[in-house]
């Protein structure tokens, strides 16, 4: 079978040590401190002060808007403080600090959950379903931290005909979805119903890179009753970003500014479909996910199972600690995570990975000049000219880079990694599609 891709990309070292490791949950920390910004869109509003004693999977902030969602205490235990507290993303923000009590548990003695569900959640009208997945709090845990319920909300006017359920995680060193696909299965296909019932669509696909053939055939092995199709993708970063993944797996292209659903798709991670049916079936909120901590720097890499708010540095005490000086910390992978300047941060819903690096894994070449070498454009998978836009970014002509779409650019780093004149042209990139936002917020 001829193995599916996209145009562009590149094949970054894979380093995926901990392919082979099983899950493990991960211990309770002493503290948990719990960001109100961890999803896109407006940040929640604490409905807990200091003192109150809350029970696992309890609201403790209410969302504000649409592209919203509620956050859930991740332990049982009492609220220490509210109050801005440093955030992965490099500046303190709000967060609830929980001090947690040992017992981990869920309000009213229940095991496991909140609320199990009594019914077949396939009985139940998408409107209800929708709703469910919002009150749980549930965001694409791919990364992106996007709404699951406004994915599962498009407009009367665009038909949704294909789910595509994201197996691919293409970043070196990550190996969270690959366990997860591995071990729990069944909560994987268990959340595609439930989607496919919100969506009403006709066709859903798995995606997977060739070089998870276990994952395939576990996958393939759960499908076999089932309408579900799993298709080996080849091995090619960044083939699980949604657009490329789209035109891999359906041959569509996603027009210039618009959306999968554009195009008739939706595409949800397979934690995310997980997620959604602890949400559903068993009435589990948001407040853990699978994360894998990694990297040449830490004594033994894992897979753990984590509470949200657990921090940086709980994490490393157990996977025993650091075996070298480290010299980089990244949340997420190499490629599009983000650099972290403590091990006090806490782990967010999108942390899918925690990447240690020591001195011999940091490249500190200087920057040069450019060579007009064209590799950042043969591999751009947005088909974009990503030197001439970093150029104008350079030079505050955000009018010119705009024209030459840079907020198509998927900042996935491909055209930083492969240039030999080691030009940050990401972060220049980010920069201008920043000021290109705020510019039209003010016109």
């Amino acid at each position: 079978m001829k193995i599916k891709r996209f145009p562009g990309g590149l094949h970054p070292p894979e380093h995926k040590s901990t392919a082979a490791r099983a899950i493990e949950p991960c211990s309770l920390p002493d503290e948990l401190v719990i960001p109100l910004a961890q999803h896109i869109g407006a940040p929640a509003e604490p409905c807990v002060v200091i003192g109150d004693t809350v029970a696992k999977g309890q609201v403790i902030a209410q969302p504000r808007g649409f592209v919203s969602v509620p956050i859930h205490a991740s332990s049982s235990g009492v609220v220490t403080a509210v109050e801005p507290r440093l955030h992965p993303m490099g500046r303190p923000l709000p967060a609830i600090v929980i001090k947690p009590d040992g017992r981990d548990a869920w309000p009213d003695g229940l095991e496991g959950g909140m609320n199990p569900l009594l019914v077949d959640p396939l009985t139940l009208p998408p409107s209800r379903l929708r709703d469910m997945v919002r009150n749980a709090g549930v965001v694409g845990l791919g990364g992106a931290t996007f709404p699951t319920h406004v994915k599962l909300s498009p407009p009367g006017g665009k038909k949704i005909n294909t789910l595509i359920l994201n197996g691919v995680e293409c970043e070196p060193y990550l190996t969270a979805d690959h366990r997860l696909m591995l071990e729990e299965p069944e909560r994987i296909l268990a959340g595609i119903d439930i989607l496919r019932r919100i969506l009403g669509v006709e066709r859903v696909c798995i995606g997977i890179e060739e070089n998870k053939p276990d994952a395939i055939a576990v996958m393939r092995d759960a499908c076999a009753q089932r309408d579900i199709e799993v298709i080996a993708l080849k091995v090619m970063y960044p083939q699980g970003a949604e657009k490329q993944l789209i035109f891999a797996v359906t041959g569509r292209q996603t027009p210039s500014g618009g959306l999968p659903m554009d195009v008739g798709v939706v595409v949800q991670n397979v934690g995310t479909a997980a997620a959604v049916a602890d949400a559903i079936i068993h009435g589990r909120p948001l407040v853990e996910r699978i994360a894998t901590i990694t990297g040449p720097a830490l004594v033994e890499p894992k897979n753990l199972r984590i509470r949200i708010g657990t921090s940086l540095r709980h994490l490393v005490a157990e996977c025993g600690g650091l075996r070298e000086e480290v010299v980089k910390v990244i949340m997420g992978g190499p490629m599009m995570g983000h650099t972290q300047l403590s091990l006090d941060v806490p782990a967010i819903r999108g942390t899918s990975g925690l990447l240690l690096l020591d001195k011999n894994a940091v490249a500190t070449r200087s920057e040069g000049p450019c060579i007009r070498c064209a590799r950042c454009v043969s591999v751009c998978p947005a088909r974009l000219l990503p030197t001439t836009i970093s150029a104008y970014a350079r030079r505050d002509m955000i009018a010119e880079a705009e024209r030459f779409n840079a907020l198509d650019c998927i900042e996935c780093g491909c055209c930083a990694y492969t240039c030999p004149a080691r030009i940050p042209l990401v972060q220049s990139i980010r920069q201008v599609k920043g000021a290109i936002l705020a510019k039209r917020r003010l016109s």
